[in-house]
């Protein structure tokens, strides 16, 4: 199987997972600010704007653009402020799978 067509795949999976997640609603940053909050949130409670904003899935999306979807995250529900913090300082809401 050349590639690309592994590529394919992979792409089609990962589709039909975040549809079954409910994903799908999301714009492709929403999506991948989520996926990096995720990923900080399996080894820290807390997620910090500024780790967030450095992880390998959000580096290239530019930094209005990250900030509008991490607001809609916070609107979605997705996200919630930690505590009495209103800015920098997330947790993540669970989501079912």
């Amino acid at each position: 199987m050349p590639e690309i067509s592994k590529l394919a795949e992979l792409r089609k999976l990962l589709l039909g997972m975040e549809r079954a997640m409910g994903l799908q609603e999301l714009s492709s940053a929403e999506r991948d600010v989520f996926y990096a909050a995720s990923d900080i949130a399996e080894f820290e409670e807390k997620i910090q704007t500024t780790g967030l904003m450095n992880h390998t899935l959000v580096t290239d999306i530019s930094r209005p653009t990250f900030f509008r979807a991490l607001k809609s995250l916070v609107e979605k529900g997705y996200l919630s402020h930690c505590s009495k913090r209103t800015r920098g300082l997330y947790v993540l809401n669970r989501r079912d799978g």
